[in-house]
């Protein structure tokens, strides 16, 4: 078929950012015209990347239902906190405070040169919650605080193994002959860090800091065992 993986890939790995359908549209409107239909009327192409786009946002929901809704979760959380005028604020694992700074946008200064005009933001804490972006980017933020803890657990420990250890975001590098012991570690400390009531903790610190508010109840669990991380041949990068 005249459907590959980059067709559709972006809006796969844009569903978790709260990709709406007309940004999965326009993604796969863009990947159908360059590759597929380039000398295709545009209406024809335009049709057809609604018909993708639905079936692939359909699949999306369907082959993770789990995953899609704790986002939806996040997401009521985040709106929760952000309608009661505040940022949305929590505390990964390593301990590390994390707020979302979005908020609406303040007064803007026009500073003309003679090469060019350059426009300042005056923002301040003071100003209104952003509160749709709040909403939307908290799933993704609070993933990657996620990620970034996994990456300092595998770090530390790579460390006390004396194994050289570098990374860029979820790529992680060692020397060829520590490669296994690395994979061995990461797996290990994934299981570690996943086999914590991480949402539980979250939904307890958004009780905690705000009692007033009432905060849905977390999605139930999935059958899947992390023990089976251990035992992949692939799991990272």
């Amino acid at each position: 078929g005249n459907i590959k993986r980059k067709i559709v890939k972006q809006t796969v790995m844009t569903s978790v950012y709260g990709v709406t359908f007309l940004g999965a549209r326009d993604q796969i409107y863009r990947q159908l015209k360059e590759r597929v239909f380039p000398n295709q009327e545009e209406e024809v192409t335009f049709k057809a990347s609604i018909y993708v786009a639905m079936l692939t946002l359909d699949c999306i929901k369907d082959l993770f239902s789990g995953a899609h809704e704790i986002k939806k979760w996040l997401i009521k959380c985040a709106g929760i906190v952000a309608n009661s005028s505040n940022p949305v604020g929590w505390i990964t694992p390593l301990g590390l405070p994390v707020i979302q700074p979005y908020r609406k946008r303040g007064y803007m200064d026009v500073v003309s040169t003679l090469i060019q005009s350059v426009t300042i933001s005056n923002d301040s804490d003071e100003l209104p919650v952003n509160k749709s972006k709040q909403k939307s980017a908290f799933p993704p933020n609070y993933i990657h605080s996620l990620d970034s803890t996994h990456l300092m657990l595998t770090a530390v420990e790579c460390h006390k193994e004396k194994i050289t250890f570098a990374a860029v975001h979820d790529s992680y590098w060692t020397h060829a002959g520590t490669i296994e012991k690395m994979n061995e570690l990461l797996r290990q400390q994934f299981v570690k860090l996943h086999s914590q009531p991480l949402l539980e903790n979250l939904k307890q610190a958004f009780e905690q800091c705000y009692p007033t508010l009432e905060f849905p109840p977390i999605p139930e669990r999935g059958k899947f065992s992390l023990d089976e991380v251990n035992a992949s041949p692939y799991f990272f990068a």
